[in-house]
């Protein structure tokens, strides 16, 4: 399956519920995982997660300001899932990531769609190998991504992410 990243918006009693008791972060992520009703994540970016911060960011990991901080931003919380702690990004921080992703320039992103330099640099997936196609792989989801941040933002809301 691979490592992929998921997210949820916070209602402002899920957020304090976060705060005050870090064990609830795996039940607002994951749900009850013995319920086959379980909701699904309001974010799934599936694999792409790695290469959108990389072209955000133009790092590999370094979190940036606004956007830079939409996939690795974020204050850690709750138990390690294997690939690193979930992390919170609060209302403040959710709103400067809408507001970043509202003014990406595409021309920026698409220069650094460069599969030699994302292999290089060992971005996740790493089966980049067509700058046109992989840009075109990512942009989908970078505008989910946009859409969930926006909506978040517009509720006033909180952000947990998790990669699982």
């Amino acid at each position: 399956m691979g490592m992929e990243l998921i997210g949820r918006r916070l209602s402002a009693e899920e957020w304090a519920d976060v705060r005050a008791d870090e064990s609830v972060v795996d039940l607002l992520l994951y749900g009850d995982l013995d319920d086959d009703e379980a909701e699904m994540p309001e974010l799934d970016l599936g694999k792409s997660w790695h290469g959108i911060h990389y072209l955000l960011t133009g790092t590999t990991w370094q979190v940036g300001e606004g956007a830079g901080a939409a996939i690795l931003g974020g204050v850690e919380i709750g138990e390690d899932g294997g690939y690193g702690r979930p992390r919170l990004l609060d209302p403040d921080g959710v709103r400067a990531v809408a507001t970043g992703l509202d003014t990406l320039d595409m021309a920026t992103l698409r220069a650094r769609c460069d599969p030699d330099a994302m292999t290089a640099a060992e971005i996740y997936p790493q089966a980049w190998t067509n700058a046109a196609d992989d840009f075109d792989f990512l942009m989908p989801h970078l505008a989910d991504l946009r859409r969930f941040y926006h909506s978040a933002a517009t509720s006033g809301q909180a952000v947990l992410l998790a990669i699982t």
